[in-house]
């Protein structure tokens, strides 16, 4: 798995637009199917309504959408990929606590992926009931989101080819129906001025709390970065030119229909008003495939997202399945379901797509603010520049956290929903973080050179029987001159482990996404070897395919006879035998951790039941692995002296 090189990745080729149209723009594309019916809500259509609403949305999508993300954020590449992971890969060594906005981000991300498609799947499938009033649309809505979790195991490498020409047909509808009104009623183009959106934020009775609504038409601008190293930072700012232009218009458009209803209350989403009678039925497929669209690519973006945080050691290792051999491709199967869990949950309980529309935006809210401190960040590395940094988070601050404080009205009418799948995922991160630093205090590393004697007196010691000729370790210890004192125990007490050559593995995590580097430590000639992996975050730990390489490149070079050791083998030249052992640490009883440690390191533990081996989470074939438990003992417990009696 190598990164895309940057010439390509820069490039910018009809195929490459036609792929971004279909991977990043399905969430902020059918928006339009909500984000005027939000902001008018049940008050009567008015001229500062209708013409403020448009302003606050123009603006809106070029300030937060174009130049913060397109402009911007986009610049912030790391290696070609995006997303607040990568970005917060970028600039960690600034300072620990920015790992809090990264994981309060990720978290939010996760919560939008569970909110987005079932919003965008019921406004869609609701424009039926303009021809059928009294049809169900739950079970409609259920059976769609169902069948999209489904299809998710085979991958998804279809949505850059078959869907990127259904977006191109939904903008190029969506500027066509909204060019029509505009031919009709041109007067609607003064919405574009800031006058209007002044107007309706100060002078319009709670004009500001209808930023709430507005922020909908924003809400899927973080997939532009999420989804960089898919795409190209080049594909996407040209073929954003036609997306905004699209948006624009149809919010124009929607603008004059309402306008010729003025003084009334809205009865008919105005996004199928725009539509003539004879087109709707088409409208409303199109509409349900871009929302499926919208579903499928936040769906694809949570699985590169948990795959990130796995390998930051923010989310348990969980399984993760390649389908396809296009790169990004994947597929997390326990994600996959808790999503459609919580879609499922979302359905039923607000029934409506009103109702979700106050769920929907207080979490993605909350992810935008965590971009912007970390790009903050990232601007002031880049640029030395305290004053640009300042700068930038001064004005993000106040434009989201606006938008922030006007989502807050929705807590009680249902956003607390997004709040608390949020605060639930941010949650397990932060558990699996702070065990992961509570684990590292135990101090537990040796010194490998005191221990290179004994290495070679047991190799050659043949009153034990041999256990394996290549015994092979996973180590966590990152010098090459230590090793953990668990995996001495293991050789030398737990039961003698004879083998002919030591091999310990080492796998560091690196910042750049798609590293593939090894180095080679022959610590004792024939006896002792040490291979660390450099593998970016974003690789597969294939570790018994990769340690395979690494031996037959050392085996070409002559650096080492994996020839077998057993005397009737030898003279046939038969391969050694390989045999991995992997030490898993469970919660011993005998600690004294304070409270609040004690219950992390159980939850821990409880939630690890449910995640995958070491074993799994590092390729070894299971055929040729032993696994070890050893305890693990943070803070032992003070025992009292003991007094024998006669």
């Amino acid at each position: 798995m190598s990164s895309i090189p940057s010439s390509k990745a820069r490039a910018v080729t009809s195929a490459g637009l036609l792929i971004a149209l279909g991977i990043i723009y399905g969430d902020i594309g059918t928006s339009p199917l909500y984000v005027m019916k939000a902001i008018i809500g049940e008050a009567p259509i008015s001229r500062i309504l209708v013409f403020g609403g448009i302003s606050c949305v123009f603006w809106t999508l070029t300030l937060q959408t174009t130049f913060k993300y397109v402009v911007l954020t986009l610049q912030a590449d790391n290696r070609g990929e995006g997303g607040i992971f990568s970005l917060y890969t970028l600039i960690r060594r600034r300072a620990t606590w920015l790992i809090i906005p990264a994981m309060a981000g990720g978290a939010a991300l996760l919560a939008d992926g569970i909110i987005t498609p079932p919003i965008s799947v019921s406004s869609a499938v609701e424009g039926l009931r303009l021809l059928y009033p009294d049809l169900a649309t739950v079970p409609i809505v259920i059976a769609i989101l169902t069948g999209i979790f489904l299809l998710q195991s085979v991958g998804t490498e279809i949505v850059g080819k078959a869907f990127g020409p259904v977006m191109f047909l939904w903008f190029a509808m969506l500027g066509s129906l909204g060019a029509a009104m505009l031919v009709h009623h041109p007067e609607i183009l003064y919405a574009l001025s800031p006058y209007y959106a002044y107007s309706l934020l100060v002078e319009y009775p709670g004009g500001f709390w209808l930023l709430g609504a507005v922020f909908l038409c924003t809400t899927g601008a973080e997939a532009l970065y999420s989804d960089l190293g898919h795409c190209g930072k080049s594909n996407i700012r040209v073929s954003w030119v036609f997306v905004k232009t699209a948006l624009v218009l149809n919010y124009l458009g929607q603008g004059a229909w309402l306008m010729t209803q003025e003084g009334k209350y809205l009865e008919t989403n105005p996004f199928y008003g725009i539509m003539p009678k004879s087109f709707l039925l088409t409208g409303i497929g199109l509409a349900t495939v871009a929302a499926i669209i919208a579903s499928q690519a936040l769906i694809s973006g949570s699985f590169t997202l948990i795959s990130e945080a796995t390998r930051l050691n923010l989310w348990p290792k969980v399984r993760i399945n390649y389908p396809t051999l296009h790169k990004g491709q994947l597929y997390v199967p326990s994600i996959n379901w808790l999503l459609w869990l919580g879609c499922v949950g979302v359905v039923l309980y607000f029934r409506e797509s009103a109702n979700m529309e106050a769920a929907y935006g207080l979490a993605i809210t909350l992810a935008m603010l965590s971009t912007t401190i970390l790009l903050s960040y990232y601007l002031l590395v880049k640029t030395g520049s305290r004053m640009a940094s300042f700068l930038f988070l001064g004005l993000y601050l106040l434009i989201e956290g606006a938008f922030l404080v006007a989502n807050l009205i929705k807590f009680p009418h249902g956003g607390w929903v997004s709040l608390l799948i949020g605060g639930a995922l941010l949650m397990v991160m932060y558990i699996w973080i702070r065990a992961f630093h509570i684990k590292r205090r135990l101090a537990d590393d040796v010194r490998l050179k005191g221990y290179l004697p004994a290495l070679r007196e047991l190799s050659m010691d043949e009153t034990i029987p041999k256990y394996a000729t290549h015994l092979v370790f996973m180590t966590g210890a990152a010098s090459p001159k230590e090793i953990e004192s668990k995996v001495i125990y293991s050789i030398f007490q737990k039961r003698p482990k004879r083998a002919d050559i030591y091999w310990f593995v080492h796998v560091d995590t690196t910042d750049e996404p798609f590293t593939m580097e090894y180095k080679v430590r022959i610590i004792a000639p024939d006896d002792v070897i040490r291979v660390d992996f450099r593998l970016g975050f974003r690789v597969e730990q294939r570790i018994n395919l990769f340690f395979r390489k690494v031996v037959e490149e050392m085996v070409r070079k002559g650096e080492v006879d994996i020839t077998s050791r057993y005397a009737s083998l030898s003279k046939f030249n038969f391969i050694g035998d390989f045999r991995f052992v992997v030490l898993e640490k469970f919660l011993s009883y005998e600690n004294d951790l304070p409270f609040a440690e004690e219950r992390i390191m159980e939850w821990y533990f409880f939630m690890k039941q449910f995640t995958l081996s070491e074993a799994k989470w590092f390729g070894l074939d299971t055929s040729s692995v032993k696994v070890e438990k050893v305890p693990l003992v943070i803070k032992p417990v003070a025992v009292s002296e003991l007094k024998r009696i006669s």
